[in-house]
């Protein structure tokens, strides 16, 4: 049945995200048999596999033979199968002290909120208001650190992203939102040479208005890390702004 996966499907699945988050390379079924314990020949885990690419979660990278999880794989595994990892003591301490001392500085609660998260999650981290051309980025090293970005005209693109207000706040507020944590794919947006990019955002109110928290790096980001630290974070700043 179209859209329907099995219990065996949803292991091999999940663990073929696991390991594609881990290594940004493609994945085979030896791999997964060997680390995971599926409890599956990789011959089963092959079929496994050819099922789900007909169904549209996983695809082959033409010049490998093992395979990688499509945007439809993601937004199932954040819904259906991620477990969220808590935040450290030691980092919820300091996002709350570096965020609630900006108190009565807009700008400067923003600057710190957007600096808290891009140490948290060790990816770049971009924050905006709606009606205020005004967008904080922290983390640009972060993004070297991932292969997706060793392509120049990707990170071209991410950056002259950044650089235009106009474009930002039409990702972060030019849509209606049913969540206050939104995930969006590269590929779900159609911009050039976007394909790679993953970006999580938290929608708060600041005074009234519409704000928006937000991490970006390549579509295999650690959700279940990346996600409560948006929340987290996200808190902070509602606190700090609308006391």
């Amino acid at each position: 049945m179209e859209g329907y996966l099995s219990v065996r499907q949803t292991q091999v699945l999940k663990a073929l995200i696991d390991e594609y988050v881990d290594t940004a390379l493609p994945v085979g079924s030896e791999a997964l048999e060997k680390k995971y314990g599926l409890g599956v020949s990789p011959a089963t885990i092959r079929n496994e596999m050819a099922e789900l690419s007909d169904q549209g979660y996983l695809r082959q990278p033409h010049t490998s033979a093992g395979r990688v999880p499509t945007p439809k794989a993601m937004k199932f595994y954040i819904e259906q199968l991620m477990e969220e990892k808590g935040i450290s003591v030691t980092d919820e301490v300091k996002a709350k002290e570096d965020v609630m001392e900006a108190k009565g500085d807009l700008d400067r609660i923003f600057s710190e909120a957007t600096q808290a998260l891009a140490g948290m999650t060790h990816t770049l981290a971009v924050s905006a208001l709606s009606d205020n051309d005004r967008i904080w980025h922290s983390g640009y090293a972060h993004v070297f650190s991932n292969p997706e970005f060793a392509d120049i005209a990707v990170c071209e693109s991410l950056f002259s992203f950044l650089e235009e207000s106009k474009r930002v706040n039409e990702l972060f507020f030019g849509r209606d939102v049913i969540s206050p944590i939104e995930v969006l794919f590269g590929e779900d947006l159609g911009w050039p040479n976007f394909t790679p990019v993953g970006v999580v955002t938290g929608h708060i109110k600041v005074q009234g208005k519409n704000a928006a928290i937000s991490v970006i790096g390549p579509t295999r980001l650690s959700y279940p890390s990346v996600i409560p630290a948006i929340r987290y974070v996200g808190g902070l700043v509602e606190q700090a702004t609308n006391i």
